[in-house]
């Protein structure tokens, strides 16, 4: 006898997603490239030139990923004019956790307050904050979720070779986060398509090393793959948001290297961006934070006035996978 066919129910589905708030948290102490010579062979003159980084954030031992993820999240909420229990989704994108088990998510949720949201963490090195964005909207749009803290953070002062000048002088820590919440209508979506990718044959560019534990990066092969490579996704990202390249306001990469953000930005002008399109340079005072260097520019343009309500970002991270990933957002 052939059983009758069930008919599941649906969940209300939104147009569209939309950012509601930024938030984000830095180590106090300050490292100088002075700082970092007293230790390795280097100068200040040397990392300014190479990664053009001044100075950047460095947590103490007792400082966890989970503690700037935490502050950066309940900023972001605070920012969006929500309440923790408006948040059922929370998602942190790192690769610096000590341990893979528990993970981040669950425990930054506890500690700010959400009661059993969905909590997972995702790792796309660099490119995280755009992949959880992009993966935000879509459980958005799905009915999944419906508000979702979206947080990339990093203490990649644990994964260091502190002897290792190449990367001792680029790598730092911090957390920033964003709030993304459902579209009401088909005009107030404020995330657009994400554009994503991998190189999986350039992989080990960028990768952990033993007996070290540390990070190692193959930098000018990342150089030249990102120099290449990016401008043409950002573009991609502004074409499948309906956009143009003059649409942008303000551009925000992956805060990999200053020599990259500004090679990158100047592709983007060729291709029609203007030329007031004002462009990130957080990596000079925060250093290369991973996952968590987009929205830490982002809140720390905003903070000093330099990114309004309403204007047009474009983020675009990149790194080890390596990974890529963009999309264009409207700032609430």
């Amino acid at each position: 006898m052939s059983r009758a066919r069930v008919s599941l129910r649906s969940v209300p589905v939104a147009p569209g997603a939309r950012l509601l708030g930024w938030g984000s948290s830095q180590p106090d102490r300050v490292v100088t490239n002075d700082d970092l010579a007293k230790r390795v062979e280097t100068t200040d003159q040397w990392v300014r030139e190479r990664v053009g980084i001044v100075s950047r954030r460095i947590a103490d031992e007792n400082t966890l990923l989970v503690d700037m993820a935490a502050d950066a999240g309940s900023k972001a909420i605070a920012d969006a004019g929500v309440s923790p229990s408006d948040v059922d989704t929370v998602l942190v994108a790192t690769c610096t956790m000590p341990n893979q088990i528990p993970n981040a998510a669950a425990q930054v949720a506890h500690r700010i307050g959400v009661d059993a949201p969905g909590a997972f963490d995702l790792n796309a090195a660099c490119a995280g904050f755009c992949y959880g964005i992009g993966v935000a909207s879509d459980l958005i749009r799905a009915g999944s979720a419906r508000t979702v803290l979206v947080i990339g953070a990093e203490k990649l002062s644990d994964w260091l070779d502190w002897d290792d000048r190449s990367t001792c002088i680029i790598f730092a820590d911090g957390a920033g986060a964003a709030v993304v919440g459902a579209a009401e209508t088909e005009q107030d979506i404020g995330v657009g398509p994400l554009v994503w990718g991998s190189a999986g044959d350039l992989s080990d560019a960028i990768r952990i090393i033993q007996p070290s534990n540390g990070i190692h990066q193959e930098g000018q092969t990342v150089f030249r793959w990102a120099t290449t490579k990016i401008a043409p996704i950002a573009l991609r990202a502004i074409e499948e948001a309906g956009l143009q390249p003059e649409d942008v306001d303000v551009f925000v990469p992956h805060q990999a290297n200053l020599r990259i953000v500004e090679a990158v930005a100047k592709r983007l002008r060729k291709a029609g961006a203007r030329a007031d399109m004002r462009v990130a340079q957080d990596i000079v005072y925060s250093g290369n934070t991973s996952s968590a260097s987009i929205p830490l520019a982002v809140d720390h343009m905003r903070s000093a006035g330099e990114i309004s309500r309403g204007d047009v970002l474009l983020l675009v991270g990149f790194g080890a996978g390596l990974s890529y990933a963009g999309q264009v957002v409207v700032c609430p």
